[in-house]
């Protein structure tokens, strides 16, 4: 009785050891995602609230970040959504809350399923993901015509791509074409179409400077593997964190 009785508490021991253990795991984790997002929302508010001084300091010690200062309100929003992931996440575990742990799985458990059909689609069926180009087309071209040049953000934001990726409009430097930049620059176009890296006319284009989506589309040939490799990490570690919530919100309450 006593032998069964010791059998026993060491096997209750060992369970309770690694519960402790996936509950630290949990809140290191979270607690990374956290003070990502805390980071990211906190350079975001300073980005819109005082981008002048934040440029100084961000332009003497990173100065190939500067781009952050395009998109405020991006980084607001990404950060915003980390700081209630990895706060969702470390509460849960650290209370041991099962209605928090529950949120948190269902929200991962979303981001996998939409990333997972998102890839079959790309993979298998090629209308649908041609119905997506399209309407990706129709979105950039409404921005690039309407919002370029008028609304901070999408115009960072365009800003940015086109310098990182070397290209000009979503097709060609014709996306431009009697836009409200184009109208309100005296019929010109932005320096990334052109040649001397400066606001230009039609004649001083730079011709063979291609559209941001076979930009795109030739970086993703390039660095398929790289691209591929941190999806599966970002996968796997999506996949850690359902495996560790489902566990912990089932083991909540059996060591009362």
């Amino acid at each position: 009785m006593a032998k069964q009785w010791l059998h026993l508490c060491c096997y209750r021991c060992r369970k309770m050891v690694c519960f402790s253990l996936l509950k630290v795991m949990m809140f290191v984790f979270n607690g990374i995602i956290f003070l990502g997002g805390l980071a990211l929302l906190g350079i975001g508010i300073w980005v819109k609230v005082d981008g002048g001084s934040f440029a100084k300091v961000l332009g003497a010690a990173a100065p190939q970040l500067m781009q952050l200062i395009n998109v405020g309100y991006l980084l607001i929003a990404v950060g915003t959504f980390l700081l209630l992931m990895g706060f969702t996440g470390c509460w849960g575990a650290v209370k041991e809350s099962k209605c928090l742990l529950l949120v948190f799985f269902v929200v991962i458990l979303i981001l996998f399923i939409a990333e997972v059909a998102g890839a079959i689609v790309v993979l298998l069926f090629s209308s649908v993901a041609d119905i997506f180009v399209e309407h990706l087309q129709n979105w950039a071209l409404k921005t690039l015509k309407e919002d370029y040049g008028k609304q901070e953000d999408i115009t960072g934001i365009w800003a940015t791509t086109m310098k990182e990726l070397k290209c000009c409009g979503f097709n060609n430097y014709t996306d431009f074409s009697n836009s409200y930049f184009y109208q309100t620059h005296t019929e010109k176009y932005p320096s990334f179409c052109c040649s001397e890296n400066k606001e230009c006319q039609e004649s001083e284009v730079d011709h063979d400077k291609q559209g941001c989506l076979n930009e795109f589309q030739v970086f993703l040939s390039r660095n398929g593997k790289i691209v591929g490799g941190v999806a599966l990490a970002i996968g796997a570690l999506e996949l850690a964190a359902l495996a560790v919530s489902l566990i912990l919100y089932c083991q909540i309450g059996t060591y009362a």
